[in-house]
């Protein structure tokens, strides 16, 4: 079985294969953000021109243990100004990286210093946060893995950033950043998908062997839907916090900005191939292929543990929790007639002229007033409720929040929840983190065409 898409009319079926090493035991001194070349087509295509950490795709990977400190220079060489946004870590607000909000975006040619204490163990990630629409799918974004104190028996641990871009059949990016028809529909979804900047991602392993496979979303605007062929195991941690204990895992969904961590053996003979897939319309392909080699050990290893907790908040109060309602309205099929925008009552024509097409609470674009006011401690449940066509990955900065079920028990720790067309689902969260924190579609062009709020924590 062989990853396949489609590039414009050409199938690029690649045949790349290679790993994912730690570029880092440390925070770097700089990250560099800058123009350069990567072969994210096949061999026989040529290089891609990108936007990357360090001029490569993904950016770096930092790796850090719990507790440590992060402390690097941005240097921007990038035609446009940027930011970096550290994503799922709960650091202090001026560290955030959010261009325009908690920090002025750094011009070309200059530089910022980030400097904060990550404290939670887990899988994240760091990407620009200034037109994030166009600079991520250049390909600026990176892992950032924080190690456990006491981490689970693993043979071996692997990082795999699944991206997806739109190229041309000359392999260059397709320029299409700013189209209001992709923003106003799914969002920008590419035709050619890579794991690790690699277009057929493969690893040789050891039959029984265990595998942490830390699993993130860097695609503008794809939502992956996963299972595994002859890989068993359990999923023991989402967007970087882990679960109470282990799921089976049978089949996974990841939002784009969504992470996974993922305990599992080889159960694959000598000389089989077996496989993470996607499911995708044309039907399931090989996202990551795993050569399995001689036995590691006669039997698999027993049923792991959860992982070690972070020091996050419990959530306590909810019977007197400040609620919050947000709508999700606009798109394509929408309903939405007018919105607010930048103190006018627009409709949809004049909002669409204004590179707007979607609103949140009737308000299109960040707004001057915030979503709420929060006091540090007190605990707040968000109603959410998708009034549109198309699905959304809201995203909550500087906090891990959990979904309230249904039957009214708590969801897993998150940053980030997918909330399908017409759906309503409730988050609760402890307002601990002060300050101004960002709250958006994660669908990036959603939120650059009207998904983007703001609360604040003081």
């Amino acid at each position: 079985m062989k990853a396949a898409c489609a590039l414009g009319g050409v199938n690029l079926a690649g045949s790349l294969s290679g790993s994912f090493a730690p570029a880092f035991a440390s925070s770097p001194s700089t990250l560099v953000a800058k123009p350069a070349h990567a072969q994210l087509a096949p061999a026989g295509y040529p290089k891609t021109p990108i936007w990357g950490f360090d001029g490569q795709v993904p950016g770096p990977e930092i790796r850090l243990m719990q507790g440590q400190r992060l402390t690097t220079v941005f240097e921007n060489a990038l035609p446009q100004a940027s930011s970096i946004h550290w994503h799922g870590i709960r650091i202090d607000n001026g560290m955030d990286g959010v261009a325009g909000l908690t920090q002025e975006a750094v011009p070309p040619g200059e530089h910022f210093l980030y400097d904060f204490t990550v404290p939670d163990a887990g899988t994240y990630w760091y990407h620009s946060h200034n037109r994030t629409y166009e600079q991520l799918a250049r390909g600026l974004g990176g892992p950032l893995i924080i190690e456990e104190r006491t981490p689970p028996e693993v043979d071996e641990e692997i990082v795999l950033a699944l991206d997806d871009w739109r190229l041309t059949e000359q392999a260059t990016l397709h320029d299409s950043f700013d189209s209001l028809h992709d923003r106003a529909h799914a969002g920008r979804i590419g035709n050619w998908i890579t794991v690790n900047g690699q277009g057929s991602w493969t690893r040789v392993v050891q039959r029984n062997a265990r595998l942490r496979l830390r699993l993130i979303n860097m695609a503008n605007a794809r939502v992956f839907e996963l299972s595994a062929k002859s890989l068993s195991g359990w999923i023991v941690a989402l967007d970087g916090m882990p679960l109470d204990q282990p799921e089976p895992l049978s089949s996974l969904t990841l939002a784009p900005a969504q992470r996974a961590d993922l305990l599992v053996d080889v159960d694959g003979s000598p000389g089989a191939e077996v496989f993470l897939l996607s499911q995708e319309r044309q039907g399931s392909f090989a996202l990551a292929t795993f050569v399995v080699s001689d036995d590691k050990r006669a039997h698999p290893l027993e049923a792991p543990a959860p992982l070690p907790a972070n020091p996050a908040t419990p959530l306590v109060g909810l019977e007197d929790a400040r609620r919050v309602d947000l709508r999700m309205e606009g798109g394509a099929r929408g309903r939405m007639a007018s919105a607010q925008y930048k103190g006018e009552t627009l409709d949809t024509r004049a909002l669409a002229e204004r590179g707007m097409a979607w609103a949140l609470n009737g308000m299109a674009g960040m707004p001057d007033s915030p979503l709420a006011e929060l006091q540090t401690g007190e605990p707040v449940r968000i109603i959410l409720v998708n009034d549109t066509a198309w699905p959304h990955a809201m995203h909550v900065h500087g906090h891990h929040f959990q979904e309230i079920l249904p039957d009214g028990g708590l969801g897993p720790l998150r940053d980030t929840i997918l909330v399908h067309r017409t759906e309503r689902r409730e988050i609760a969260f402890m307002a601990d983190n002060p300050g101004k924190w960002m709250m958006h579609c994660h669908m990036l062009g959603h939120a650059y065409s009207g998904m983007m709020t703001w609360f604040t924590v003081g």
